[in-house]
């Protein structure tokens, strides 16, 4: 069996899955060493957050796609499975598109989409995968001890009856992007709310006046496919914001960047996003945790 996952969520789950060994192409942003099949115009960029959403929008308006595909090498592999994405044609290459080069094929192979709205949708995405590639058997382990992390800290949070946190996660900064899919699941599990955030649906743009009413006690930035460290060149734009030294979460020095990779990224590691969230909203709590993923996140004070 040959396999391809055009997604860094799906190969990751390959990974976890101990199925490597038939991955045989992945696309740029892929945590492996396989052959890259998919490329993407701004692989390699410095681009700051908007000149981003000026070239995504110009693109969308043009009709384009941010991504490319080596269709030599994709006829050199000739796949059995194509894993691919129909949640956001920003983020990686779409189906539609992959289907255009699979057409081309001398044996066209089966492209399984993953459609993950919710964190649930996530945890069977994981079934998706394995039962492809025939290996049910090693999911259910998988998802057996994502589920028991999440269960210590909703007890852990029962247990001290833990408040909610009044929580705002930005997906964008220029211009401001609430969170969305499965990213208010993540938030809920680990003792949060984001009353901004659209549960199983698109991040959207989002006012600054909005967000100042709102008032979050946690500011958590993850801009999407941004290091901490280049998200974080970009804190001037909201300094220049009115109130922005108002707002609880500035006032506390509650604000924080984190590694998009661990939200944004349906994949493995959105259990160690919650882990990561828990920590940030409930330091006493889950001091062990916050520790454990001290690499994940810079804690921005202001003076």
């Amino acid at each position: 069996m040959k396999v391809c996952s055009f997604l860094p969520a799906a190969t990751e789950m390959i990974q976890h899955l101990g199925l490597e060994e038939y991955l045989m192409g992945v696309t740029f942003e892929c945590p492996s060493e396989k052959p890259k099949v998919v490329r993407s115009i701004l692989e390699g960029n410095s681009y700051s957050s908007g000149e981003i959403e000026s070239i995504v929008s110009e693109s969308k308006s043009l009709g384009k796609s941010l991504y490319t595909i080596d269709e030599v090498l994709l006829q050199q592999i000739a796949p059995d499975i194509i894993f691919t994405q129909d949640v956001c044609e920003v983020c990686q290459i779409d189906t539609a598109y992959v289907q255009k080069a699979a057409h081309k094929l001398k044996k066209e192979p089966v492209i399984i989409p993953l459609l993950p709205k919710k964190l649930e949708d996530v945890y069977h995405n994981v079934l998706t995968i394995a039962r492809a590639m025939e290996q049910e058997g090693n999911a259910h382990q998988l998802l057996e001890n994502w589920r028991n992390r999440t269960f210590q800290i909703a007890d852990k949070l029962r247990q001290h009856k833990a408040p909610l946190r009044r929580i705002m996660l930005m997906e964008w900064l220029d211009p401001i992007y609430n969170c969305g899919h499965w990213i208010p699941d993540q938030i809920a599990q680990a003792g949060g709310v984001d009353l901004l955030s659209n549960p199983s649906g698109y991040s959207t743009k989002l006012d600054w006046d909005k967000i100042r009413a709102y008032d979050p006690e946690v500011l958590v930035i993850a801009p999407c496919g941004l290091p901490i460290e280049r998200a974080m060149k970009e804190i001037s734009f909201l300094e220049k914001l009115p109130d922005w030294k108002r707002l609880r979460a500035v006032r506390n020095d509650n604000i924080y960047f984190v590694d998009s990779n661990l939200f944004t990224c349906p994949g493995t590691r959105l259990i160690d996003g919650v882990e990561l969230l828990a920590g940030l909203f409930h330091p006493s709590l889950f001091q062990a945790l916050r520790q454990k993923h001290h690499a994940s996140y810079k804690q921005v004070f202001i003076s």
